[in-house]
């Protein structure tokens, strides 16, 4: 899995403004090159990117990221 690949794809999908963990996640799975199944273990993937984009502060938060539909990220 290239992990690079996946934390751009999520970086690409986020903006300055709130956007739901759920739209990143549908977002970036469907971007060209990302190698992770289109069920929910390849989603929480994507999650585990997003969790660490926050905690490198590439990426704020609010909420509880585990809950996709009720959270938030933004670019920083």
């Amino acid at each position: 899995m290239n992990t690079s690949r996946i934390d751009e794809a999520i970086l690409a999908a986020a903006q300055p403004s709130w956007r739901k963990v759920a739209m990143i996640v549908a977002t970036a799975a469907k971007a060209e090159g990302i190698d992770v199944t289109d069920d929910e273990a390849g989603y929480r993937v994507i999650v585990s990117r997003i969790e660490a984009l926050v905690q490198a502060g590439r990426l704020a938060a609010q909420g509880d990221l585990k809950k996709w539909r009720h959270s938030e990220v933004r670019l920083p």
